[in-house]
């Protein structure tokens, strides 16, 4: 499975892509119109050979949960367990193995997880310039590059961020960095505006967890 998804990607990366115009709206209409969501997600980190052939390096799979302005929930579950959940002023990092919480202020939050960018309270215009980029398959995509003069702007590690939308959904993330390093995100089971309790996202550190706190 893991061979298509990667397939898919680099297919996108370096093919002939069809010009599309929708990609944008397509994702300003999920910022405005879906204020509560949850599904399921694999996350991998991709990286090219000497060769020329397609390495992943790691993989991981969960599910997320997202409540606007601002809160969310993202559970990875394997191969090993953390979490990461925003209440709207603070963003908790829970790893089980190291049994370590980090808090770190809800405003840095987009620097730090793909989560946020998606689904955080805060217009994309804001932190990145939206490109059109095109179709490939079913997905229409949309190019994300980081405003470096907005404050914060400086600090999201990527350098380029695809988003492939379909239905006025996120289907699929690229996440690229200066050093190479490409991260692919898909997303599946994705449920709308359902009835979400706040207690969903608050996070309560296990018994003896170290609490690191950051600004």
């Amino acid at each position: 499975m893991f061979k298509k998804i990667v397939g898919f990607f680099f297919v996108l990366l370096y093919s002939q892509i069809v010009w599309s115009a929708d990609a944008i709206d397509q994702l300003r209409n999920f910022s405005k119109n879906t204020k509560t969501s949850m599904g399921d997600f694999v996350q991998q980190q991709v990286s090219q050979t000497s060769d020329g052939k397609l390495k992943v390096n790691k993989e991981l799979s969960g599910r997320f949960l997202f409540s606007r302005p601002g809160r969310f929930v993202w559970t990875t579950i394997k191969p090993y367990e953390q979490k990461m959940v925003a209440d709207g002023k603070q963003l908790a990092m829970w790893d089980k193995d190291l049994n370590q919480v980090t808090y770190r202020a809800a405003n840095q939050a987009l620097a730090t997880t793909p989560a946020a960018i998606l689904f955080g309270d805060t217009p994309l215009e804001q932190y990145f310039e939206l490109k059109l980029v095109g179709e490939k398959g079913d997905l229409t995509w949309v190019e994300l590059s980081p405003k470096s003069n907005q404050a914060g702007g400086g600090d999201i590690p990527y350098s380029k961020i695809g988003i492939g939308m379909n239905n006025n959904l996120p289907q699929a993330m690229e996440l690229r960095d200066n050093f190479g390093n490409v991260v692919l995100l898909t997303f599946s089971n994705i449920k709308t505006n359902i009835a979400v309790a706040p207690s969903e996202f608050v996070f309560k550190p296990p018994p003896g967890t170290d609490v690191v706190k950051l600004p």
